[in-house]
């Protein structure tokens, strides 16, 4: 005889109200990066997290306001992987080098990555809180990038006269302009990998490091 079944499944252990925003923002991550903000539905947000999906609109009012915090939650969590990537390189140099090889440039955008929302972001003209979300998470990553080369330049590996903002913005505008090389330009790998090159020998003090 077969064991008794249940007659209904246990009742998920109810999370509190801020585990379930930060449950929330996990799932429309992941939404969002996989299918794009104008394809992403807050139904699937939801069925992903196990509410309805009024409870996603509760916690956060609109679409939109779901978006801009998921950029701001998604820059958080670049900024700290970035700085522990950086940490397990021998060197500041070593590690952007790291950062600016093909293969590694060469998803930088691609579906499902943290980099695609703002890439998707840029192009939401018309929702003022995504943009500002946007630009708000773009400054906390050139604030970090600085950070690190700064670090670099105390480690040797880093140009000594280069201003550490202004490199940041070098490096934030050149994989921000990836969309624009692979519509524009005849070989687009050639021209990442061509690019990643020119920003080794100007910013690192040894571009084979």
């Amino acid at each position: 005889m077969p064991a008794s079944q249940p007659a209904q499944k246990p009742r998920r252990p109810r999370l509190s109200a801020e585990d379930r925003r930060a449950s929330i923002l996990d799932a429309a991550t992941e939404v969002f990066s996989e299918v794009g903000y104008q394809r992403g539905k807050m139904s699937e947000v939801a069925r992903r997290v196990g509410v309805s999906e009024p409870v996603v609109f509760q916690n956060f009012g609109s679409k939109a306001a779901v978006f801009a915090a998921v950029l701001d939650h998604a820059a958080e969590r670049m900024s700290t992987g970035m700085r522990e990537w950086a940490g397990r390189s021998p060197s500041v140099g070593a590690w952007l080098g790291e950062l600016l090889a093909p293969e590694h440039l060469a998803h930088v955008h691609a579906r499902g990555t943290l980099g695609v929302l703002f890439e998707d972001a840029m192009t939401l003209t018309t929702e003022p809180a995504v943009l500002e979300s946007a630009r708000r998470g773009n400054q906390a990553l050139a604030r970090t990038l600085a950070d690190l080369l700064e670090r670099g330049q105390a480690d040797g590996s880093i140009r000594p006269d280069l201003e550490p903002a202004a490199g940041a913005w070098w490096l934030i505008s050149l994989l921000a302009s990836q969309n624009f090389r692979r519509t524009v330009a005849p070989d687009p790998a050639h021209s990442d990998a061509a690019l990643g090159a020119l920003t080794m020998r100007l910013l690192a003090v040894d571009a084979t490091n």
